[in-house]
């Protein structure tokens, strides 16, 4: 296998496991396994995990942006909150990228990845308000949405349809239309899941 398909598989890697647990959660041996390499080639590779976290998080903030400048060069009679809206859920097809991003966010304590998560959520907010041409409150309202949408992923509050029906109507109205693709992609990133 090539170099730069082993990073691939690395950071896909990495992607799901800080997702699951966390940075301080982790350790590059957790990474090592699940990407099917030797730990002190992950070392070799990035350097610290500290470093390897910084990629995931460029990486996750990659893909949100990736996935709204989709959006925004389609012709769709919906209103552009909801098709935003929809191509962010949709990324939780990407074991980890939203929840990485979250640990990211609770890290504002920390010099090197507080300063980058707070850099990464200002973009998201920048590219609200310029590309998307959404006014500060649009912009406040959507950011607030999906922080409480990857809440609810990160509490595994998908666990509870069924059984709490107040959980099945926050779920429902967080993910309108879509939460039977947040139930499966629940159960296929479950830490050590299917």
């Amino acid at each position: 296998m090539k170099a730069e398909d082993r990073r691939e598989l690395i950071l896909t890697a990495a992607m799901g496991v800080f997702g699951d647990y966390g940075y301080v959660g982790t350790t590059t041996d957790q990474i090592a396994r699940a990407a099917g390499v030797s730990q002190p080639y992950v070392v070799r590779m990035f350097g610290t995990k500290e470093k390897l976290f910084l990629e995931v998080l460029h990486r996750a903030l990659a893909g949100i942006f990736a996935a709204f400048d989709a959006v925004l060069a389609e012709e769709s009679e919906l209103p552009l909150e909801r098709r935003l809206g929809l191509a962010y859920f949709g990324l939780l097809a990407q074991h980890g990228l939203l929840l990485s991003l979250m640990h990211s966010f609770v890290l504002g304590n920390e010099p090197v990845i507080g300063q980058a998560a707070r850099a990464g959520f200002l973009e998201v907010y920048n590219y609200l308000r310029d590309a998307a041409g959404f006014s500060a409150e649009q912009a406040q309202e959507f950011l607030a949405q999906g922080m409480l949408a990857n809440t609810m992923i990160g509490l595994r509050m998908t666990d509870w349809v069924g059984e709490d029906p107040r959980a099945s109507e926050l779920l429902e109205s967080c993910f309108p239309g879509k939460l039977p693709m947040v139930l499966e992609l629940g159960d296929l990133h479950r830490p050590g899941g299917k």
